[in-house]
């Protein structure tokens, strides 16, 4: 049986936290190291312009998958958006996916709000005939294309809500789940997924679905959970404690957070951020979070529950490491040494 039969496409997280040409070395070494793909966060305050670095690593590496995780329609103009998706896709024919989300940390440092459903309905399908070389009617008689649309370009949601979830079934090329491996709420997440595909008539397997998940390869759980309080509170923050609770979690967190910048997820001063969560996140519930949500553990372990995730009809996992300010050199390292080979 070959490798790709056996797990599901292993991803990492890469910010564009620093130069293009920088962040470009380590897709090159995740490419060295045997990774699937690699996601790109945009957010145009926090790092670099997504699209610039996709180019400097479209430019830099050969084999590697490369895909944002995610851009918006809100902050970037869908005219924008495929525009720039149309050019990194000429670099890396066959190699991007263009993942959506409603904005979160784009939106939220400048005042906007967060990419309705509504709003992502039609921004996909204004990407979708621009990408296809059709006219889109932008109001007031005008009607445009995109001259020379280039290579089809996979349209992937991701989504955490029952709503956004249904959307990305009926209209995406794929999912980007939210939700964890807990295999709770990853089954419940995946169920309105396959109930947005049967709506409109298509099967589940059209729409394959990416996990993201924080992982960490150790043999001290219960060391390295401390550092991810900031994760399981904005969870908790924003809606996801029932989903916590469903493990076990017990976690209420003000909406308001004083003293963290520029929110829970991306805090510039981590270790003041962990003191912070530890007011709501005990010890405990950090460790169970690491345990259910998250891929902590020895190299063997995250092996075996990444072949768990492939036998749950997961196609594509995609790692994260604590942080958003440096490259997640440590965590390239130690999947590409000591996991990948447990599963390839």
């Amino acid at each position: 049986m070959s490798a790709g039969a056996l797990r599901p496409r292993i991803g990492i997280r890469v910010p564009p936290c620093d130069r293009a040409d920088r962040v470009a070395r380590t897709v090159r070494r995740a490419e060295e190291l045997g990774f699937d793909q690699v996601w790109f966060p945009d957010s145009q305050l926090l790092w670099r312009d997504v699209f610039t670095t996709l180019t400097a690593a479209a430019l830099a590496t050969e084999r590697i998958g490369l895909g944002t995780a995610v851009t918006n329609v809100a902050t970037r103009h869908p005219a924008v958006v495929a525009s720039a998706a149309r050019s990194v896709a000429e670099l890396a024919p066959g190699r991007f996916t263009l993942g959506l989300g409603v904005g979160n940390s784009s939106v939220g440092p400048i005042g906007m709000r967060q990419t309705t459903s509504a709003a992502m309905r039609e921004g996909v399908g204004m990407l979708r005939a621009l990408l296809d070389g059709r006219d889109w009617d932008f109001g007031g008689g005008v009607h445009s294309r995109l001259r020379d649309p280039g290579p089809r370009i996979p349209l992937h949601l991701a989504a955490s809500g029952p709503k956004n979830l249904r959307l990305a079934g009926e209209i995406a090329d794929g999912a980007i789940l939210l939700s964890g491996v807990s295999p709770k709420t990853l089954a419940g997440a995946a169920a309105r997924v396959c109930e947005g595909a049967e709506a409109v008539g298509r099967a589940a397997s059209a729409v394959p679905l990416t996990v993201s998940a924080f992982c960490a390869v150790t043999d001290d759980v219960e060391a390295e959970a401390r550092r991810i309080k900031p994760i399981c509170a904005s969870i908790a923050q924003n809606g996801g404690a029932p989903f916590l609770a469903l493990a076990g979690i017990e976690v209420d967190v003000p909406a308001t957070v004083e003293g963290v910048y520029p929110d829970l997820v991306h805090a510039d001063d981590w270790d003041a951020a962990v003191a912070v969560c530890s007011e709501w996140v005990s010890d405990e519930a950090a460790v169970r979070f690491a345990r259910e949500f998250c891929l902590f553990g020895t190299a063997a372990q995250i092996a075996e529950r990444l072949t768990a995730l492939h036998d749950a009809g997961v196609s594509g996992v995609f790692l994260q490491h604590v942080g958003s300010y440096d490259p997640p050199t440590e965590l390239i390292e130690a999947v590409g040494s000591a996991v990948l080979p447990e599963i390839s």
